[in-house]
């Protein structure tokens, strides 16, 4: 169905924003494979979906801060999905995937499809259970994303390597505002995230990276400790799109990082 010229409804504008927070921001064309199909499920042009995720990225606070504003034409429902989930990061990515199954005609099992979940009953239990499985998806893309499939340490881009780092642990994060919001992860290459998880190395609020002393203690020429300790003291490669947040970077430095 068609539906050029109809007011974008509130699930639609739900789908537009979790594309939004997948996407880096220089990719939100209407060439873009996922922006294309989001327009086909939807009865719209692609072009009309990315001129919505670039309203929609009008009211990002980091964008506006680098007086990048996107579009400034956007709805009064732009605003409204953007201040009810950017402070609810689950519930967007859960809603989302809702709205896609059932566009698709589908379970949202399927968007999971794990065994363990699938066998238990409907329930406050299984329903947890996938909305950690979907957060997972999301944060992942969403951090790889805003920084263009890189490390941001080292700038390495083989995508096999990279994991979506946690800056504030899973254990350690509120579950609706910091366990997937993409402002509390960073994209590292597998070493350094591990150094990170174990408190070996730390970004500092101001973006700086630190070594700690237990890798400098045990310098023994070993290339794989100068490769951790040959990018201290240097500023992180920051992401297009949801820069680290203070406060978790804080954490971090506090209570993982050894000095």
């Amino acid at each position: 169905m068609d539906r050029t010229g109809i007011k974008w409804s509130k699930e639609e504008t739900i789908l537009a924003f979790d594309l939004y927070c997948r996407t880096s921001f220089g990719k939100i064309s209407s060439s873009n494979k996922d922006i294309r199909e989001l327009a086909g499920l939807l009865g719209r042009t692609p072009g009309a979906v990315a001129l919505k995720m670039h309203n929609l990225a009008h009211h990002d606070p980091e964008l506006r801060k680098r007086n990048i504003t996107a579009m400034a034409h956007g709805s009064k429902l732009d605003a409204s999905v953007w201040d009810e989930f950017s402070s609810n990061w689950e519930e967007l990515s859960y809603q989302a995937r809702c709205i896609l199954a059932n566009l698709k005609s589908e379970s949202i099992d399927k968007v999971v499809d794990e065994s363990e979940i699938i066998m238990l009953p409907e329930g406050r239990v299984r329903e947890q259970l996938v909305k950690n499985r979907v957060g997972q998806y999301f944060f992942r893309m969403a951090v790889l994303n805003s920084y263009e499939n890189r490390c941001c340490i080292t700038n390495l881009a083989i995508p096999e390597l990279l994991v979506a780092s946690h800056i504030k642990p899973w254990k350690d994060a509120d579950s609706r505002t910091e366990r997937t919001n993409p402002m509390n992860g960073l994209a590292l290459n597998a070493l350094h995230d591990k150094a990170f998880d174990r408190g070996l190395i730390t970004v500092t609020p101001d973006y700086i990276i630190k070594v700690s002393s237990k890798i400098k203690q045990s310098l023994g020429g070993d290339t794989v400790e100068d490769w951790l300790l040959s990018f201290a003291d240097q500023e992180i490669r920051m992401p297009n799109k949801f820069f680290p947040g203070k406060e978790f970077l804080e954490f971090h430095n506090d209570v993982i990082f050894k000095m």
